[in-house]
């Protein structure tokens, strides 16, 4: 295999969230077989848009050395400066991370300033979970600068061909990130760490609580899913906190979750998956989800709604459970099936079968095949 020079742009370590986590594990998994640099950012988002902090230097799990902290998203003199750094390195390609079209006019930009070095995306997603009127313009002006993308899921490749139609794509199902797993911790340890009982039956719901990720399709469904069944909600609400806490209510469940509300440093993550027995992603929309293939490092089964790339990467009553979207009482009758057929050890089998399919070695692979 050739070894080439790589320039991999987007958010990592001290970013917070899955794709930051991505971006780290991609630059590792390409390092084995190429010289990388990494090219992160100087300012991701102004505060206006994101008001929340967007970096956490606790934990150096995802940390890339010497990675170059050049691009001001919001600034084009910056981004033209940058282009030229860039530049100096002499790659033989530069790989963008791509989720969303706020980046469009940086990418722009910057590509524009890149002429004649190959150009790809990762499509974490092709088009944003909230669509606006402008996003197809925007993503269609932006991914055409590049001669290829790789995407994971067949929903996003068909939303790709819809406006480049000549790109060249890569499908290849999204690695899992097994980086979690830190300290192996048993399900018993985890459970006394978590103040659970060795016998409680636990549901996992975790990650940034965002409208399309279906809090309340589940919440919908406790009501008839078996009382001694309980659930964790895991992660960081928005302003709508005491609306979720209401449907709970409403629909006489309260008692029976227990709300993490709050970002989840990467060293605390694996407790919760080790003690959980089934995380579900009830989504009403998706092209992924970052939260399956922490499940999956972690060896933990899902129940997934059959929408965008999740029955790709899902295998019905093998890995996990597909059902169909804003169906609490599936939700409820696949739930209340895994534990009372004892499901659990089964599934948790054909997890741990399908890991090599979802190594970062098999990603920079694909990689690596469109460089040539």
């Amino acid at each position: 295999m050739d070894k080439k020079k790589i320039v991999v742009i987007g958010p990592v370590y001290p970013y917070k969230g899955g794709i930051s986590h991505y971006t780290g594990l991609l630059v590792k998994a390409l390092s084995k077989y190429n010289d990388v640099v990494c090219v992160s950012y100087k300012m991701q988002y102004p505060k206006l848009l994101m008001k929340k902090e967007q970096r956490d230097y606790s934990d150096k799990t995802f940390e890339i050395k010497d990675t170059k902290y050049l691009i001001n998203t919001a600034n084009p003199f910056n981004i033209i400066k940058s282009a030229s750094e860039i530049r100096k390195m002499k790659p033989d390609a530069v790989i963008v991370s791509w989720w969303h079209p706020y980046f469009a006019p940086c990418y722009m930009i910057l590509l524009s300033h890149l002429k004649n070095i190959r150009k790809g995306f990762i499509c974490h997603n092709v088009f944003p979970h909230e669509r606006f009127p402008l996003d197809r313009w925007l993503t269609k002006n932006t991914l055409k600068k590049g001669d290829f993308a790789i995407v994971h899921s067949a929903m996003d490749e068909d939303d790709l061909r819809t406006i480049l139609p000549g790109m060249d794509i890569c499908r290849h199902v999204h690695p899992s990130y097994d980086v979690f797993k830190v300290r192996d911790i048993s399900r018993t340890d985890a459970r006394h760490e978590l103040g659970t009982s060795e016998d409680a039956k636990i549901l996992l719901f975790f990650g940034f609580v965002r409208k399309y990720k279906g809090l309340d399709v589940l919440i919908r469904a406790m009501k008839d899913i078996d009382k001694e069944i309980i659930l964790y909600v895991v992660g960081e609400f928005g302003d709508d906190r005491e609306e979720y806490i209401t449907m709970m209510k409403e629909n006489g469940v309260y008692d029976r979750i227990i709300i993490k509300d709050g970002y989840i440093p990467n060293s605390e993550v694996e407790p919760y998956f080790a003690a959980a027995d089934l995380c579900v992603c009830p989504y009403h929309s998706a092209t992924q989800s970052g939260i399956v293939q922490i499940s999956f490092g972690l060896g933990l089964p899902v129940l997934v709604t059959s929408v965008g790339g999740l029955p790709d990467v899902v295998d019905d009553g093998r890995t996990g459970f597909v059902v169909p979207p804003d169906d609490p009482n599936a939700v409820a009758e696949t739930v209340n099936r895994y534990f009372n057929e004892n499901l659990r050890e089964e599934i948790r089998a054909g997890v741990k079968k399908e890991q090599e399919r979802f190594s970062w070695d098999k990603m920079a692979e694909a990689i690596n095949g469109m460089l040539k």
